[in-house]
């Protein structure tokens, strides 16, 4: 037999002293692996984060041309988004295409002056002051109607209802059409108090229609905010109006329901926004205390620009939410000639060549002087991406 001794082997202990050191050379390999992963881990999150703060507070001054299409258009005509594409009116027809200027639907018509409202997947373009309607969608016209009176305004809901305000010299008509454009609601629009009906607002679901009397007597003006309620809350209600409220020493130009919920009134003192889904009451105001250039404001914020008296900085822009809290407060020196909430909740303050964008936190995103004129600023469903309209072209980019 041979020795075993001779060849070199070792008898390999199986003690419990053994045991704990391999099992502590294991549990401390493990700590070892898991140490790097967290590092790792926490690396690439700072990084990632860190990239990600920076490119949300920078400020962008180009842009990656992305795609272009060349249009031929009218000084007159106007532009705005529609269901993520485009809508272009002027005063002889209304045409609606894709971002590439490809025609989705041409609708022709002669307006003098076309106004257009949208309220979710539907639309309506109407001659202001004159007799014509056009009720639309993204396949084109539903019905065309001709009133019997001027029109001063149509407000449009979110499943094709309109309502339609018109001049009858003394007093004010209202008529309701359904997207076929069948009578729904016919009569006189008037006030236990006197005045002329100036505005109108339709809500989203068609049911609540806000209405703005103004009524100047011996030089004292009164404005009447009276709602009417055309499901089962108003049916026991004279006519369908379920509050009426005036109001001392205001003017109230103009309305509109953002939501089923939420509806604004423009004053010339301030902003009211009443809330309700059978009977709105007010439930914010927004004081102006300074001189207001512009009011505008989308489904969820509303923004105001005042006056400065700093020689070096004209305009104070101020963004509030639906319930009246200020959410963003910033200056400008551009001359604007327009300013508007782009869908991304943005605010796009512009002039013929120049582009200001900002953040609804205040943000100064980006800022670029154009060689076209500029008519227009869609944002593109990204951060970064948004179309531009301008003289002769649509660009579709991002920005850098």
């Amino acid at each position: 037999m041979a020795d075993t001794k001779s060849k070199g082997f070792r008898t390999v202990s199986d003690s419990g002293k053994d045991k704990m050191e391999y099992q502590r050379q294991i549990q401390e390999h493990r700590m070892n692996v898991l140490k790097r992963i967290i590092v790792a881990t926490v690396t690439i999150l700072l990084l990632v984060g860190g990239t990600a703060l920076y490119m949300s507070l920078r400020l962008y001054t180009d842009y990656d041309l992305r795609a272009s299409a060349e249009r031929s258009d009218t000084k007159a005509t106007q532009f705005k988004e529609f269901q993520s594409n485009i809508l272009k009116y002027s005063n002889d027809g209304a045409s609606y295409t894709g971002h590439d200027n490809e025609m989705i639907w041409n609708q022709t018509y002669e307006m003098s002056n076309p106004t257009v409202d949208i309220c979710g997947g539907y639309l309506v373009i109407y001659d202001k002051k004159g007799k014509d309607i056009y009720i639309l969608n993204k396949k084109g016209l539903l019905h065309n109607i001709e009133t019997n009176h001027p029109i001063t305004q149509v407000s449009i809901a979110a499943q094709g209802t309109i309502a339609v305000l018109m001049d009858n010299q003394s007093r004010g008509l209202l008529s309701l059409y359904d997207k076929e454009g069948n009578v729904l609601v016919n009569g006189a629009i008037h006030s236990e108090k006197g005045g002329y009906p100036v505005a109108i607002a339709l809500s989203d679901d068609g049911i609540k229609l806000g209405v703005s009397i103004l009524n100047v007597k011996e030089g004292v003006v009164k404005s009447t905010l009276a709602f009417y309620n055309f499901g089962t809350v108003g049916e026991n209600a004279i006519d369908h109006m379920v509050s009426v409220t005036t109001y001392d020493d205001m003017f109230i130009p103009e309305l509109d329901f953002v939501s089923e919920e939420y509806m604004l009134a423009i004053a010339d003192t301030g902003i009211m926004v009443f809330e309700g889904t059978q009977t709105p009451k007010e439930a914010a105001r927004i004081e102006f205390m300074e001189e207001v250039k512009s009011v505008f404001h989308n489904k969820n914020y509303i923004g105001v620009i005042s006056a400065n008296n700093d020689e070096e900085i004209h305009n104070i822009i101020r963004i509030y939410d639906l319930k009246g809290k200020k959410v963003m407060e910033e200056s400008t020196d551009v001359e604007y000639s327009r300013a508007e909430l782009l869908s991304s909740n943005e605010v796009c303050i512009a002039n013929r060549t120049i582009c200001d964008i900002y953040t609804i936190r205040g943000v100064y995103k980006f800022h670029y002087e154009f060689e076209e004129e500029l008519y227009s600023v869609i944002s593109g469903g990204s951060a970064l991406n948004y179309t531009f309209i301008l003289d002769g072209i649509t660009e579709q980019v991002r920005l850098k």
